[in-house]
């Protein structure tokens, strides 16, 4: 390994964090926008321990708050939940696909929503079942699609194998 591929997954989860903050909040609304942020957490946590994967998780969930602050601290136990399971789920299921990290994609965004929407206390009867079975199934996709196709586009640079589909 050469020693500027060390940090080529860095530069490519800064990457993300930056279009998180630039493209997703003037192209997308809330509901529908991919979440750049949730996928550089997943896509380091796959990689990392579940520790690690959670404390990456505190510290993107508490800048997530920062922005938020009206239900904080929702947002960090959500992103530190998440970014454990999925360095512990990339263990159990090894996450070497691109379909299966789709899935892992999809279903921590998902979890992530779920979380926040109970922690924050915020959505009560119709509206949490529209949140989850509307609008974060259609966020959790859009999320998916875009870390399948940065795996696509940069696989090898973020040291995850990727086998045939």
């Amino acid at each position: 390994m050469r020693r500027s591929d060390r940090y080529r997954f860095y530069i490519i989860l800064g990457v993300l964090v930056v279009l998180q903050f630039a493209v997703t909040i003037r192209m997308w609304g809330r509901p529908v926008g991919p979440d750049f942020l949730l996928l550089a957490l997943l896509m380091y946590s796959i990689r990392a321990q579940p520790g690690r994967g959670a404390a990456a998780g505190f510290l993107m969930g508490l800048l997530r708050d920062a922005l938020t602050p009206a239900s904080f601290g929702a947002g960090a136990l959500s992103h530190t939940i998440v970014g454990y399971l999925s360095a512990w789920g990339k263990a159990v299921f090894f996450a070497e696909n691109v379909w299966v990290n789709g899935y892992l994609f999809f279903a921590g965004t998902w979890l992530r929503n779920l979380v926040v929407a109970l922690a924050s206390g915020k959505l009560k009867g119709t509206m949490l079942g529209w949140e989850l079975l509307v609008w974060s199934p259609l966020q959790s996709g859009t999320t998916a699609v875009a870390g399948m196709l940065v795996l696509w586009l940069f696989g090898r640079h973020l040291a995850i194998r990727l086998g045939e589909a």
